[in-house]
């Protein structure tokens, strides 16, 4: 969909209005999570690394001083920090300047310098001090008591920076300067120049600090392997050391097993319990360094799922296999967006009810559309049992400034991946969408699927689909998925081939207006209905639909748009502020059971 002028010009009159008015915070559409986000000290306090945690750590989140805009200092990889006058602004991180919950709602600042002082706690003494960014768009410069303490590029992927060389006793002062220039050259999802909503820059996921000693655990990576019943697994450390990793059903020990630095290594899982949506079983994992004396440096808790997905034939149809079945993948198109806190979830409940929603409603699918999200998203996916398609957030001008754009996509894409390879609900990468930015699709689906061979890669989903702008890309005719997007749909979706799967990667759209539950804006969808009833009576028929085209013509894979409405489009399950089901959620939860339930019986021909 294209902007919308009416849009842009009532958030122009808002924002002169605020401006005007000093920034009186009053919520657009506010939801049920809007207030305590505004008053709570600490925003998002749980540990945001639930597979990689330790049991000390610092949060950051809360109120930093801001100074911003596209005339103040230039933010981009400055030598020195700015000062802070009484000009500066009180800001609410992990809340993007662009959200209310930021508590100054600008419309886009492309320069924003952002600051705190913190005391190390006394027993860190003698450690050393990580501090944590979960996401930042785009190019942020961190200073340290005035110090350059590190840089990084990217929006979506998290990084990390060694601060102690620049701590002294006592107060300590962070800068933070960031530069995010919006102009579609860069990964940028639907926050880029055409996409649809509003922006979102600067910091928008948690900053957190946390000790370690000179020796420490950087990552871990783990990866199931049901053929053999063991658990691959590799740690990488800085300073070398003996490592132990212990596999946990509970509290009660499964295995164990013993390494070094960057060697792969194995856990024995005899007769694993499997990880699905009907049953989320999740092992508990505990890893260990010890230094040459024997003593233990670092000790981090973490977690994994026992499951596996690839291809395979059923009666001659290629369908995806989750365990070695065949699993209707049926889900809704997920887009992460917030009416108070645009990219960010207002509140950690808020950020796992989207997760139970689709959860309670039948789905077993989210595609996590054109953005990624925290650390704990993925956790309450892995946790309830929801798998999710993750989708690499767009890039617009790839054509332009070709060996720096391109190299951006690819750099962050590989990022991206790493961050969130150890979610066992994560089994399906996509990096491209409807010939968006598309560039080289078939060679990088090639390198997506050769990096991470253990998920299926959908090289471009709705390749049907392309925008007025550019060329088509089309089908790669690679990967594991024939992909098409149907609006209305879902007849007319792609058909398996001889190498691929079938999925309707989009299709629906049907909208219904909720008064008092809409972005101020005018409203659309593809499709409308009058009532909740009409509504829900139209979605059992269009799931009925796919389920004919999952028995009959080898469908495996059906995503409905979309879980809520987003600003102006009114086609959610729910409405954008979440405070209303647009339809039955019980008919809804019981067609999409009815469907996936059917999915189960679609066995070889042997077995039956």
């Amino acid at each position: 969909m294209n902007k919308n002028l009416t849009k842009q010009l009532f958030l122009l009159l808002f924002f002169v209005i605020n401006y005007s008015r000093g920034f009186a915070q009053e919520a657009l559409l506010p939801t049920k999570w809007t207030k305590p986000a505004m008053e709570a000290a600490v925003p998002f306090p749980d540990y945001p690394r639930p597979q990689l945690e330790r049991a000390d750590w610092l949060c950051l989140n809360g109120e930093w001083e801001y100074r911003g805009g596209k005339f103040i200092e230039d933010a981009l990889s400055p030598e020195k920090p700015i000062a802070f006058t009484n000009e500066a602004k009180k800001i609410r991180v992990p809340y993007c300047p662009e959200s209310v919950l930021s508590g100054i709602q600008r419309e886009q600042e492309i320069n924003m310098w952002y600051s705190r002082s913190l005391e190390i706690p006394a027993d860190w003494k003698n450690k050393q001090v990580i501090i944590h960014f979960d996401a930042v768009a785009h190019h942020t410069t961190l200073f340290v008591n005035g110090h350059k303490a590190g840089y990084h590029e990217g929006s979506y992927d998290a990084f990390s920076f060694n601060i102690t060389p620049y701590l002294v006793k006592g107060k300590n002062t962070l800068v933070v300067a960031v530069k995010d220039l919006n102009d579609g050259r860069v990964p940028s999802g639907k926050s880029g120049p055409r996409g649809d909503y509003t922006f979102c820059s600067g910091i928008w996921q948690t900053v957190w600090i946390e000790p370690v000693n000179k020796t420490y655990i950087q990552n871990i990576r783990i990866l199931p392997d049901l053929a053999n019943s063991r658990l691959k697994v590799l740690v990488n450390t800085e300073g070398a050391g003996k490592v132990t990793a212990i596999a946990l059903d509970g509290n009660t020990e499964v295995s164990k097993a013993e390494s070094t630095n960057g060697t792969s290594f194995y856990l024995p899982i005899k007769e694993p319990k499997l990880w699905s949506p009907d049953n989320p079983f999740l092992y508990n994992l505990k890893i260990s360094l010890a230094d040459a004396h024997g003593k233990v440096t670092d000790e981090v808790k973490s977690y994994f799922g026992m499951r596996d997905i690839k291809l395979g034939k059923i009666n001659g149809v290629v369908r995806p296999l989750i365990n070695g079945k065949f699993i209707m993948q049926l889900g809704l198109l997920d887009q992460g967006y917030w009416p108070d806190g645009v990219l960010t979830a207002p509140t950690e409940e808020a950020l796992k009810f989207d997760i139970q929603f689709a959860k309670n409603a039948g789905y077993n699918l989210i595609r996590k559309h054109m953005k990624t999200e925290p650390q704990r998203f993925y956790y309450w996916a892995d946790k309830l049992g929801m798998f999710v398609w993750q989708d690499m957030p767009a890039i617009w001008y790839q054509n332009e400034d070709t060996l720096k754009t391109r190299k951006e996509f690819r750099k962050e894409l590989k990022a991206i991946m790493d961050d969130h390879y150890n979610s066992p609900s994560v089994i399906t990468w996509v990096p491209f969408n409807e010939n968006w930015g598309a560039f080289d699709v078939k060679n990088i689906t090639n390198w997506v699927k050769q990096y991470d061979s253990s998920r299926l890669v959908n090289g471009n989903s709705g390749f049907n689909n392309n925008p007025d702008y550019q060329k088509a890309y089309g089908d790669p005719k690679n990967g594991d998925y024939v992909d098409t997007h149907i609006y209305v749909g879902p007849y007319g979706a792609s058909v398996p081939d001889e190498h691929r799967a079938a999925s309707l990667g989009e299709f629906g759209g049907v909208g219904l207006f909720v008064r008092d539950h809409m972005w101020p804006v005018e409203n659309n969808a593809y499709a409308y209905e009058p009532t909740k009833a009409r509504l829900t009576d139209r979605y059992i028929l269009l799931l009925d639909e796919v389920e004919q085209l999952m028995k009959y013509k080898g469908l495996s894979v059906a995503i409905y748009t979309q879980t809520t409405d987003v600003e102006h489009e009114v086609n959610g399950v729910l409405t954008y502020d979440r405070a209303v089901e647009k339809m039955d959620v019980d008919r809804i939860k019981a067609v999409n059971e009815a469907v996936i339930k059917e999915s189960y019986k679609i066995v070889p021909k042997a077995l039956k």
